[in-house]
């Protein structure tokens, strides 16, 4: 029944409608509530996707038939082309009507069971004055794919966040021998609510709300190098990568891992990346580099941006690389410009933007 009789007749608009994925034989229900996205993944359909707000653009899918209420403007990262052919962002369409769309579903590993469980803080280490080492214990056991993340929400204990869920990566590679244990790197963010409230307030012992796993950024199987970027925050999923690439065998690929930060005392995890040296097998190369370092200093590494070593340190194999990235949106676009010139085939270049509130999408008018 056409929504607008439907509320002629009932009053109001229906909860639910059927999302068709390809083929009649992959139907599943959408609330009128939730993305595409959301109402896909929340019945076991892996949708590509990496920041579900509208960042990224990885969850791009034609819209065959139907209608959906678009959250935000989607002409910043879809093609002249796309927008031609009825493409829109999943993760910001709401349904409206039964919807029918095309989407490239990817095969891989990604693919757990999403859990939404409690979980409670068993440690909290500061890591630099703006970066904090959350662990947690979840109540039920939680299997991810290093590079995936988790949304975390406060139940009651801030009222400014609670029921706000915030997204982050898993620090860690998953350990089946410890299936309940969960750990973050979580960045303070300006006039977060969340994270003024973990900063200034969390204890040990305190319940947290947990759902995941989200997200297909994971390490690809193949033998080409490997070039890893991680600024800020971002070195968690990519610490978690490169274990998991050990656990996998995959340790002997050669490894150009690249750490961007504003200063020397940003810079934090370097047991833990040469813990990981002495693991991988193959050749690597290990280079943190600083954006703002005082010229007074006495930093004897590289300074700058990430981009200006780029060529540098991969050379004239830059395009046989494999690249993965993790951090603030400028650092991988600028990063991504500099491999696609270089040559580097966009199916090999792989990144999570870590999008905070100042990054989401724009609002539609």
């Amino acid at each position: 029944m056409p929504p607008s009789l439907f509320s002629r007749l009932f009053g109001s608009s229906p909860s639910e409608f059927k999302l068709q994925i390809n083929s009649p034989e992959l139907t599943v229900t959408a609330q009128a509530k939730e993305s595409l996205l959301l109402a896909a993944l929340n019945q076991g359909i892996a949708l590509p996707y990496n920041c579900r707000v509208g960042g990224c653009g990885e969850c791009k899918c034609r819209l065959v038939s139907g209608k959906v209420k678009e959250l935000t403007d989607k002409s910043y990262l879809l093609s002249a082309q796309e927008l031609k052919q009825n493409y829109i962002l999943a993760c910001q369409s709401l349904p409206r009507s039964d919807v029918v769309i095309e989407v490239a579903l990817r095969q891989g590993q990604v693919n757990h069971p999403i859990v939404e469980t409690s979980a409670r803080i068993t440690a909290l280490k500061p890591l630099t004055h703006d970066i904090l080492h959350v662990q947690m214990e979840a109540e039920q056991p939680l299997s991810y794919t290093a590079g995936q993340y988790a949304e975390i929400v406060i139940p009651d204990a801030a009222e400014s966040a609670a029921g706000q869920g915030r997204s982050y990566s898993f620090a860690t590679a998953h350990d089946p021998a410890r299936p309940h244990a969960v750990d973050f790197f979580i960045r303070k963010v300006a006039h977060g609510a969340f994270t003024e409230w973990l900063f200034a307030k969390a204890e040990r012992g305190q319940l947290l709300q947990l759902r995941g796993p989200y997200g297909d950024f994971c390490l690809r199987p193949g033998a080409s190098p490997l070039v890893c970027i991680a600024g800020g925050s971002g070195l968690a999923p990519v610490k978690a990568l490169l274990e998991q690439a050990i656990k996998d065998k995959q340790g002997t690929r050669p490894l150009v891992l690249l750490f961007g930060a504003r200063t020397e005392q940003d810079l934090y995890g370097l047991d833990a990346i040469d813990q990981i040296r002495r693991e991988w097998t193959g050749r690597f190369v290990f280079e943190p580099i600083l954006s703002n370092e005082a010229a007074s200093s006495t930093w004897t590494g590289r300074k700058g941006l990430i981009t200006d070593h780029l060529k540098t340190l991969l050379g004239e194999r830059l395009p046989d690389y494999q690249a993965y990235m993790c951090g603030p949106p400028p650092m991988i676009d600028a990063c991504v410009e500099v491999f696609t010139q270089g040559g580097m085939p966009a199916s090999q270049i792989f990144f999570d933007k870590f999008l905070d509130s100042g990054h989401t999408a724009h609002p539609k008018p």
